[in-house]
């Protein structure tokens, strides 16, 4: 049975109808970004379902060379109004503006427009789907659940909006190597896998086949989705561009859980014991509603050993499943209890899903190790990370620390952070100030400018987050262009230093050009 919680009173809200899902067979359909990791994904499943795909990007990437070889043709040309002759449906990225001229010519032309969530979403009508949503820790997620779900032969169609090199055949094959270019993942990765129409295996055997994919609040988008099962990991504010408040934030999580079957119907929601504002997001829910986290009051219950990295995840007091990390850090292994529990709810073997969770490596751009640096007698480990808000931050260094321990070495942890748009970065300051104090030197470039207005570019800098790092004794300096900042690390790095760059903007650079001994990488 559910977790009985004390609730706030809210109104029961009459769920919305369901969609109507695309008609696909023979439609022409055309992608503008078709390379991005869940766009490129998209495509392929609108493919596989019978659509005429095609679409538009800037420029070509490894991810749009194998679209190109599964006969899905991609121009690169987005500064004109051309679309196909035969169009039915325009999908557009969700960074894609209505001022784009392939927009506005099918505006023209008379051709429906939806942005990629509204899309995903009417392809997850038919299916059982399951949706991943939370502040932070959704794609980890959802690689590791389409492992899992694959390793224990359930099939799954999986999006993801990174790329994982083990998502196709699961974290217990051998990877299929093939080559990429730098910077752009790691051999084999990909954000999508394909799966079987109907479930083939376990207890929901013969329904229709698994979609498990991110649900991002980010504009509401994920309110387009009607999942089986969902999965809350945290609520916080952020893209407070688009909310303003955190209530807000709140309220649109309690939205989403309400687009959730009854329980009578099979809908169930995980939601995190501690910081999702649970209370709040589940008053008023039709459907099934169970907690998990390290509080023995939830009701799946994580214990987590960082020194062994040792996972046990228990309900109504009987161990699920054991299993070792290979990855560090505690939010991980609450990423793979998530995992686990949502897993076994589609029916799958828990054994398996643990020996699944014990070999799954991560997700690029997730505290991932890109190489070491011969500096002087010694090594600097250089990683990479996609933390942009200061939780992620707060928790990526903690868990970096935590497992590798530079000072035991003489070794110091430095960090190079790109703010990611300045509307977070003036929000949140103060929180990003705080998230720094398990980093020995922080280094700073501009803040990558995306979405915001001029006026709101004015109103931040980099140097504002500086002041306040220093502030709090943390040694930290503003450096720019990014061959500035590779130049400053091979003056600074010393042997055994630990190196993470971090940032959901093109940063990574930074990482690649210092193991490359220095380049002409630019912001």
């Amino acid at each position: 049975m559910p977790h009985t919680h004390t609730e706030p009173h809210r109104e029961v809200k009459p769920r919305p109808s369901k969609p109507e899902a695309l008609r696909l067979q023979g439609a022409h359909v055309f992608l503008i970004g078709i390379g991005g990791s869940g766009m490129s994904g998209l495509a392929r499943m609108l493919a596989s379902r019978g659509a005429m795909v095609s679409g538009s990007d800037r420029e070509s990437s490894i991810v749009i060379d194998a679209l190109q070889r599964e006969n899905i043709e991609v121009t690169f040309d987005q500064t004109t109004q051309w679309l196909p002759a035969k169009c039915d449906l325009v999908i557009a990225s969700a960074a894609v503006r209505p001022d784009h001229p392939q927009w506005l010519e099918a505006e023209t032309r008379g051709v429906p427009v939806m942005l990629y969530a509204e899309a995903l979403g009417k392809c997850m009508l038919g299916r059982t789907g399951i949706a991943i949503a939370g502040t932070h820790g959704k794609s980890t997620t959802t690689a590791m659940l389409g492992c899992a779900l694959t390793d224990a032969q359930l099939d799954p169609t999986v999006i993801v909006g990174a790329t994982s090199s083990q998502l196709t055949h699961g974290a217990l094959a051998s990877p299929t190597v093939i080559g990429c270019r730098t910077g752009d993942a790691t051999p084999g990765a990909t954000g999508f896998r394909l799966g079987s129409a109907t479930i083939p295996t376990g207890a929901l055997e013969g329904k229709p086949g698994f979609l498990v994919a991110e649900a991002c609040e980010y504009n509401r988008s994920f309110h387009n989705f009607r999942p089986q099962f969902a999965s809350i990991a945290s609520v916080e504010a952020d893209h407070l561009d688009v909310y303003g408040t955190l209530e807000a934030v709140i309220e649109s999580f309690h939205e989403f859980a309400s687009l959730l079957p009854a329980g009578s119907e099979g809908g169930k929601l995980l939601i995190a014991h501690d910081g999702a504002h649970r209370r709040e997001v589940t008053a008023g829910l039709a459907c099934e509603v169970h907690t998990i986290g390290f509080s023995p009051e939830a009701d799946y219950v994580l214990d987590f050993d960082p020194t062994t990295r040792q996972v046990a995840l228990t309900h109504e007091r009987k161990t699920i499943a054991r299993w070792v990390m290979s990855i560090p850090g505690a939010h991980m292994a609450f990423n793979a209890g998530v995992a686990m529990t949502l897993a076994t709810w589609a029916g799958a073997d828990p054994l398996r899903v643990a020996a699944s969770l014990a070999n799954f490596r991560g997700v690029d751009r997730r505290m991932q190790l890109l190489g070491e640096k011969q500096v002087g007698t010694g090594q600097v480990r250089v990683f990479d990370d996609y933390g942009h808000h200061p939780t992620e931050v707060d928790c990526t260094l903690r868990a970096l620390r935590e497992a590798e321990r530079p000072e035991d070495r003489g070794g110091r942890l430095i960090c190079v952070f790109q703010p990611h748009q300045h509307s977070r970065t003036r929000h949140l300051l103060e929180e990003f100030a705080s998230a720094f104090t398990h980093a020995d030197i922080v280094i700073v470039p501009p803040i990558y400018f995306v979405r915001d207005s001029e006026e709101e570019k004015q109103k931040v800098t980099a140097g504002d987050l500086v002041d306040r790092l220093r502030a709090k004794n943390i040694r930290a300096m503003h450096l720019h262009p990014f061959e500035a900042i590779v130049e400053q690390l091979d003056h600074l790095c010393k042997p055994n230093d630990l190196v993470v760059v971090m940032g959901a903007g093109p940063v990574w650079k930074i990482g690649q050009a210092y193991l490359q001994g220095g380049g002409s990488q630019s912001a």
